[in-house]
């Protein structure tokens, strides 16, 4: 694989993290990475609370788009082959 067929390298910034020192410690035991585990769980969170949002500020499109199904049924039920 070439340069130029690979994504380009993601910025990373330094943060300073107050972490629990017994978990920290066993994480290294471990071959764990600090940077790595907590920047896929923060994107883990940033991704749930985006969706959180989105739902939130989307419930009444979703509401009367679920009262319109009870109502009317599924569009074009008939020509589902399942």
């Amino acid at each position: 694989m070439n340069a130029r067929s690979q994504p380009p390298a993601k910025r990373r910034r330094s943060v300073n993290l107050s972490l629990d020192e017994a978990v920290v410690a066993e994480a290294r035991e471990y071959g764990i990475s600090l940077s790595r585990t907590s920047e896929a769980a923060l994107a883990k969170a940033v991704k749930e609370e985006r969706w959180r949002r989105w739902q939130e500020e989307n419930r009444d499109a979703i509401e009367a788009n679920n009262r319109w199904v009870e109502e009317n049924g599924i569009p074009y039920a008939d020509l589902r082959l399942w």
